[in-house]
């Protein structure tokens, strides 16, 4: 059997809707029972050790730190402290949107997490207001897609243990794109606001915002404080310790709305910068800072509801899993296969430009997002597309921002959009509806997508400030 009926065989069982891991892994076993290049039992070898990795871990715990903040009713903290941040501008809601979602992503990790849990309120209350629920919808979407771009990100777990690349520096790559992405949107939420001279949705009143802005000082301040206190001698860990469990007294005496859930990202951020925990080490952090806020401060999470988070989290770990230990032996294939080395050679004859290979890999993987998972597609991609990075001099974190954005754009398309699907249920909306809604904000996305791609800076410039 040559390279080239392999990549048919494997294209020929996606085709005939069997999952992808399955075509994957049974692609693979056909090619080295025909082949005879190594024994049989070689497959599950390769499969073990694809799963045979630490980062890996933080898979299954971001997973849960994102089912278990929806359980606990963090989200409606989050939305009233967005409520109460911009919902006083004009378009307020569609700004509210995006803000929740900027917060929520650095607890979820996952666009679905976010479409299902804050969606689910935004969209509902949109509709109260009197909003169009194509809008609601719409931008509900969009902003899902922040929820792997601001760390953290199950992608950037699976994409950097793919590609050898330090998942700190992939999470801190992350903020300033998310950032850049979530001011486009509100442009987007301010244009629609003119053009149909909608108001906003709560008065403006001086006291809550002036309360909201002083929720910010405090998680802002947090970091700040802990830095003098090392600098003054201080050790990392009792300095942290010391600091939450101040915090833990001013909420319980101020009773603040959303500090403690606001505290999520910096508690994942500032442990990965500072050395004093990894990226899996913080995945279990965020898992018991959750049960912490759940159970113990807020008593909003009963046992039943840990086991059913638990379970959804046991469900879709294992299918991720699965997706990755099959691509771990079908990269292994196209290795031995040479099948990259040619792909490769194809390309870099085509073009050796890397302004011009960014596009077509964005192409590519734009397109290649409306038809696979994204976990599917990026085990599938990288070990494709990552040696003619290499070869051209592309930074391999920056072209880890630009695959995942684009796979996450994929996930508001027909046919296989997850994001698609769930919000056309939260929102009782038929299928046609839904992708119809969706479409105008396309436009915020792939003008994200453009300057991420060619202004490598906004994804490059805050790894290398720190490290």
């Amino acid at each position: 059997m040559s390279a080239l009926s392999f990549k048919l065989l494997f294209l020929a069982l996606m085709g005939s809707g069997i999952p992808v891991a399955i075509a994957m892994a049974g692609s693979s076993l056909i090619y080295i029972l025909a082949t005879g290049i190594a024994p049989d039992f070689v497959i599950i070898h390769r499969m073990f050790a694809g799963l045979d990795s630490f980062p890996l871990l933080a898979v299954p715990f971001f997973i849960l730190a994102g089912n278990l903040m929806n359980s606990a009713g963090i989200t409606n903290r989050i939305y009233n402290f967005a409520l109460g941040l911009v919902g006083w501008m004009r378009g307020g809601l569609g700004h509210v949107n995006v803000v929740g979602s900027v917060i929520f992503s650095g607890m979820s990790g996952t666009a679905v997490a976010d479409a299902a849990g804050l969606g689910t309120i935004e969209i509902k209350a949109m509709r109260e207001h009197g909003y169009d629920v194509e809008f609601a919808v719409g931008i509900t979407a969009a902003s899902a897609t922040l929820g792997p771009i601001i760390p953290p990100s199950l992608p950037f777990v699976v994409y950097g243990m793919m590609a050898n690349v330090s998942i700190g520096k992939l999470f801190l790559a992350g903020i300033v794109p998310g950032m850049v992405m979530a001011l486009l949107m509100m442009a987007t939420v301010s244009f629609y606001a003119h053009r149909n001279k909608w108001g906003g949705d709560v008065p403006f009143h001086w006291p809550r915002i002036l309360g909201v802005f002083g929720e910010l000082a405090i998680v802002a301040g947090f970091p700040l404080a802990i830095w003098f206190a090392v600098g003054a001698g201080v050790s990392p860990r009792i300095a942290v310790i010391a600091g939450f469990v101040l915090l833990l007294a001013a909420d319980r005496v101020f009773r603040f709305a959303a500090v403690l859930p606001l505290m999520t990202p910096v508690l994942l951020i500032g442990g990965m910068t500072s050395g004093l925990f990894t990226a899996t080490e913080g995945a279990i952090a965020a898992c018991v800072w959750a049960v912490f806020l759940g159970t113990v401060w807020y008593r909003t999470l009963s046992g039943r509801m840990v086991i059913k988070a638990s379970m959804e989290t046991v469900e879709l770990t294992a299918t991720v899993l699965f997706i990755v230990s099959a691509a771990s032996v079908f990269g292994w294939v196209l290795a031995v296969s040479r099948t990259t080395e040619m792909i490769a050679g194809w390309v870099l004859a085509f073009t050796s430009d890397p302004a011009m290979f960014l596009l077509l890999a964005n192409a590519l993987m734009l397109f290649v997002g409306c038809f696979l998972e994204p976990t599917a597609a990026i085990t599938i991609l990288t070990p494709i597309l990552l040696p003619i990075v290499l070869k051209l001099g592309i930074d391999p974190v920056h072209f880890g921002l630009v695959m995942v954005l684009n796979l996450m754009i994929g996930l508001l398309h027909p046919p296989m959009g997850l994001v698609l699907f769930v919000l056309a249920r939260v929102a009782n909306l038929s299928f046609q509806r839904t992708t119809m809604a969706i479409l105008p904000w396309l436009v915020p996305l792939l003008l994200s997508l453009a300057l991420i791609t060619y202004v490598p800076a906004i994804s490059l410039w805050l790894p290398r400030l720190l490290q």
